[in-house]
């Protein structure tokens, strides 16, 4: 995997991103601002994927991957979608579009040490219906390799057998389909169950993300990069 932040990797086909289209490290974000006076390590030499597709809240994109990025990690952007994807606000307002760095068909759990599945309803029901995005997420939970799932994201978790047993948060409307596949649900802001973290919504965000960057610290082997 190459050793860079997004927009490294060209799709299988080549296909080049939209002028228009913003790599997810050009990006500022309240994680930036909140957190550039205490930059630090803890996640050097560790590459994450970011798993997203078009409708992705576009908070739940871009503050996770600005305080992996401020712990030192490197992130992927992989989608089953050429180029780039619409972020969205609030599953109504399009902003931006952001560029993708390897297709989910290409991607595999070994090349990553952990992995992050943001919100939106739209973006998680697409993967979820996307048999190598599934394919890819139960890798993850096959290999024990940690997850983190905000908002909608663990719709995708379900289908890729990576609920049941684990106690759980989301937005509630995912409790009914989250206890039926077996996981524990609870209404707590930010939930932390072995290798698996979970958030209920965007206002969680400010616990979910270091929550996430003491999770992704306790991998101890490092994917190649």
């Amino acid at each position: 995997m190459a050793n860079h932040v997004f927009n490294t990797v060209r799709t299988q086909d080549n296909t080049a991103a939209m002028p228009d289209a913003i790599p997810l490290h050009d990006t500022e974000t309240h994680a930036d601002t909140d957190m550039q006076a205490h930059r630090h390590d803890r996640l050097e030499g560790r590459t994450i994927a970011i798993l997203a597709t078009n409708g992705v809240e576009e908070v739940e994109l871009t503050e996770p991957v600005a305080a992996l990025r401020n712990a030192g990690a490197q992130t992927v952007l992989v989608s089953p979608t050429h180029g780039y994807i619409q972020a969205m606000e609030g599953d109504i307002h399009p902003t931006h579009r952001y560029q993708v760095d390897l297709l989910v068909s290409q991607a595999h759990a070994r090349n990553f040490d952990g992995l992050v599945l943001p919100g939106g309803t739209t973006s998680p029901d697409h993967l979820r219906m996307d048999d190598d995005a599934v394919r890819f997420v139960r890798e993850f939970v096959q290999a024990d390799k940690p997850i983190a799932a905000i908002c909608h994201g663990p719709w995708t978790l379900i289908n890729a057998n990576g609920v049941r047993g684990h106690r759980i948060t989301s937005w509630p409307s995912l409790r009914a389909d989250l206890t039926n596949a077996g996981a524990h649900w609870v209404d707590e802001e930010v939930v932390t169950d072995g290798t698996l973290v979970t958030s209920r919504n965007p206002h969680d965000l400010k616990a979910f993300c270091p929550a996430i960057v003491a999770l992704f610290a306790t991998v101890h082997h490092h994917a190649p990069q």
